[in-house]
């Protein structure tokens, strides 16, 4: 690949600066820093309350801010907070936002906004619409002041407040709050540390963002997500270039600076490179998981599903998408393997590929033949190999497989569809989760089982939902460990998804950039360049 569209803006600026200290100049002319980044997906989904994709979520934390934050080692923050109070009975929580918050628009952050941001978001991430089930009211008692009342106690409302992913709860002007959680926003207005450039997005080339110079970073230290968002870079931007190989060559060559996520294949040229290095974090593990679509037949028959644990295997998923035994890990635990509600629970015999069990069950099931709408997305170089993996092992156990290929935004507009697969709608599709969305009931959005109102194609089932619900009430880890246990063991007989494997997710970039902070997201503040 040609360097002239990258390294020729660079080469121009430092001439500049060159140009300025010849001619006697006192101030050396400043040379603009510019990030240039390829990540995992192209920008297509802007709101990232509408969308549960990971592109959408980094967008998120590029141009909003949150209530509090969750910081490396997975502690709750405040962040847009200043103060925090519970009542002596637990029923109510007090929330005072710090001065100076700013909107990109120049508009003052009000509570107001933030209870209109909160209920958007509440009404379609799975950990708050369960949040809202305690929740009698929402309100602002000043500009500064949100109040959360509610009608039992639970040790849901910071966990919610502070998730780091999925759907974090982002603040909003509340005009666009207004919007129905279902339905996407057209403007794109935020307080956070940089600026959504609208009018240089171009999707399948690239998007923008140039530093928000009125935003107030917080006093401590980056930490994950918490801490203070120093920007230190005038302007960061995401290229879209689809082909592994390209990117890595346009990194060694000093074209682009960071690569969210390297082809594993490829870390052999990566690491032979002087100027390059790999930043490896156990936030950014991540889960693949099939999700079957619960209300469509034949996947509204729970013994359909069941053949699917016998007929899958997790070393087919790891191998044929990560391939390098290094950053790779079988794991059947629904949360997260070396967490605290890791458990093997009911797993005996699932997920090895016992064709002769699958077919068995899949004949007791009373399948009828109907070609299974399988979306495979072939944009995302992590997930690409994953449906024809399950294609073949389906098809092995005796289903019959229409693997429909599509970029993954695509998939993600597609996903959202209730019609029936024969009229464009779906029966699976495989993704990632990282491991900070999936450790727990409450946080995991694809246990979710509250029919029409949980993420697509889920399951309705009341048992599963009481679990969820027992263990948002709960306090004592112990309890928590067993209602755990118990989610796992209902997952396996009503399977809203099935985990695939885990992997482990480096971040590549050039030596030249400093400051990349741990955190479960990439996020580009803190970081400079040398």
């Amino acid at each position: 690949m040609g360097t002239s569209k990258f390294s020729g803006l660079r080469r121009s600026m430092l001439a500049a600066g060159a140009l300025a200290a010849v001619m006697g100049n006192v101030t050396l002319a400043h040379a603009e820093k510019v990030i240039r980044a390829v990540m995992h997906a192209d920008l297509k989904a802007v709101d990232p309350i509408w969308s549960t994709a990971y592109i959408s979520r980094n967008h998120g934390y590029m141009i909003y801010d949150t209530l509090f934050a969750t910081d490396e080692k997975g502690d709750i923050k405040p962040q847009m907070a200043d103060a925090y109070k519970v009542s002596d009975d637990q029923l109510t929580h007090t929330v005072t936002l710090r001065d100076g918050l700013m909107f990109h628009d120049g508009a003052q952050v009000t509570a107001e906004d933030c209870v209109a941001s909160l209920k958007r978001w509440a009404s379609v991430d799975a950990l708050g619409i369960t949040l809202m089930t305690f929740v009698d009211s929402i309100t602002a008692s000043d500009a500064k002041t949100i109040v959360i009342k509610l009608k039992s106690p639970t040790g849901l409302v910071l966990l919610a407040l502070g998730k780091p992913s999925g759907v974090a709860p982002f603040i909003m002007p509340a005009r666009i709050a207004a919007t129905d959680g279902k339905t996407q926003i057209s403007e794109f207005i935020g307080s956070g540390p940089f600026v959504f450039k609208k009018d240089e997005w171009k999707p399948g080339d690239k998007a923008v963002y140039v530093k928000f110079d009125k935003y107030k970073p917080r006093s401590e230290p980056p930490s994950g997500l918490a801490g203070g968002k120093v920007v230190n870079v005038d302007r960061v931007e995401w290229k879209v270039i689809s082909d592994p190989q390209q990117v890595v060559t346009a990194l060694v060559a000093g074209d682009i600076d960071y690569i969210e996520q390297p082809s594993h294949d490829l870390f052999p040229i990566l690491k032979k490179s002087d100027s390059v290095a790999l930043f490896e974090s156990p936030n950014l593990k991540g889960q693949f998981v099939f999700r079957p679509n619960s209300q469509q037949k034949p996947f509204d028959n729970p013994k359909v599903k069941q053949a699917l644990w016998y007929a899958f295997n997790q070393e087919d998923f790891l191998m044929a998408t990560i391939g390098n035994p290094d950053y790779i890990k079988e794991c059947k635990a629904i949360f997260i393997c070396g967490t605290p509600f890791s458990s093997s629970a009911g797993m005996d015999g699932l997920l090895t590929s016992n064709m002769k069990k699958a077919q068995e069950l899949l004949k007791e099931s009373g399948y009828d033949g109907t070609p299974i709408v399988l979306m495979h997305s072939t944009d995302l170089k992590v997930l690409t190999n994953l449906a024809p993996t399950a294609k073949a092992l389906m098809e092995k156990a005796g289903f019959k497989v229409d693997m429909q290929s599509m970029d993954w935004a695509s998939v993600i507009q597609r996903r959202s569809k209730k019609d029936e697969p024969s009229k464009g709608g779906w029966h699976a599709f495989l993704t990632a989760w990282f491991a900070t969305d999936v450790i727990n009931p409450v946080s995991a959005a694809m246990l979710n089982a509250n029919c029409d109102k949980a993420a697509y194609g889920a399951v309705c089932d009341d048992v599963l939902e009481k679990i969820r619900a027992d263990f948002a009430r709960e306090t004592d880890p112990a309890k928590q460990k067993v209602l755990a246990e118990a989610a796992q063991k209902r997952v396996i007989e009503v399977t809203p998804f099935i985990p695939l494997g885990e992997w482990l997710q480096p971040i590549a970039h050039r030596k030249a950039l400093t400051g990349i902070v741990n955190a479960a997201v990439p996020v580009f503040w803190n970081i400079d360049i040398k």
